[in-house]
């Protein structure tokens, strides 16, 4: 026990030294609803969305592969949207209208999520909505509302037409990210943000000194974001290592398994000086260090 205490808190002492968008798009006459239709059953899964910083284009990198379809008829609208997803690796397609949004998913149903504007000429988003939820061969695609009516009779007929979720205008990109976290397969699973289990075994059960720690582990790095971007922005990859090792090992200890898990990828990705794929990572590093500090300043 004396030991464990010991190597917990030297790992802390040594590196107590050591140790930010939101883009938006300005995205208008109501549809005459008709009656609810039975519809097919959705194999859509959604999962919950961690505490998380800024989110800016790169984290939209997480996505890569997924491929979405924005029915929108304002250039404009569209050109914001585009832009925000390029080199993400996401593809979009565009339809001008609901009607087009039918037909292009009459050739192709490849897609993980529809942003659909509620308003547009043709086929507005309502109709093009029941129809799309009335066919079984469209119920894994997340159908998303796009409109500038937020009211709660706006929400709810948005709702009754088959719109999962809803996104106002002008778009926040925050939102947007935690719709597609909660239902993109891309990402991985989520392990525990902190496993206090864990966390009380290697401390021999000890709940003080858990607690301890855990305060000690708070107000040692939770200024460690700042302090790696420093390290990467001045390519001092090497005392960067160094810091990921010694992360991997504390997050071990005190049971932070999602920090432990990112914190990893981090020190594997700082061996290619190439790709530097740590500088994307930081943006989940930052997001995952925020959820388990807000934990552990709530542990009692």
């Amino acid at each position: 026990m004396n030991k464990q205490r010991a190597d917990i808190q030297a790992t802390i002492d040594e590196y107590d030294e050591y140790l930010e968008g939101s883009e938006e798009g300005d995205f208008g006459v109501e549809t005459q609803q008709k009656p609810i239709e039975e519809t097919p059953p959705s194999i859509i899964t959604k999962k919950a969305v961690p505490a998380h910083g800024k989110i800016t284009k790169n984290n939209f990198k997480e996505f890569s592969g997924e491929r979405i379809l924005v029915a929108e008829d304002n250039l404009i609208n569209q050109k914001v949207l585009t832009s925000l997803f390029t080199e993400t690796g996401i593809e979009v397609i565009i339809a001008n209208d609901g009607q087009e949004a039918l037909d292009i998913l009459e050739k192709d149903k490849n897609f993980l999520l529809i942003l659909m504007d509620a308003h547009m000429p043709r086929v507005d988003g309502f109709e093009a909505t029941r129809i799309i939820r009335k066919n079984r061969d469209y119920n894994h695609i997340l159908v998303v509302a796009l409109s500038g009516d937020t009211s709660v009779d706006d929400i709810r007929k948005m709702k009754e037409a088959g719109m999962q979720e809803q996104l106002e205008k002008p778009l926040k990109v925050d939102k947007l990210y935690d719709i597609f976290y909660a239902y993109s397969k891309k990402t991985k699973i989520e392990t525990k943000t902190l496993d206090f289990d864990k966390g009380l075994d290697v401390c021999g059960g000890d709940n003080s000194f858990y607690k301890e720690i855990l305060k000690e582990f708070s107000t040692t790095y939770k200024d460690s974001t700042q302090k790696l971007n420093t390290m990467f922005l001045e390519e001092n990859l090497r005392e960067a290592d160094r810091f990921m090792l010694d992360l991997i090992g504390i997050t071990a200890n005190i049971g932070a398994d999602s920090l432990n898990e990112i914190a990893k990828e981090i020190k594997l990705s700082l061996s290619n000086t190439q790709e530097k794929n740590y500088l994307t990572l930081i943006h989940q590093y930052e997001s995952h260090l925020k959820s388990l500090i807000l934990i552990i300043e709530n542990y009692k």
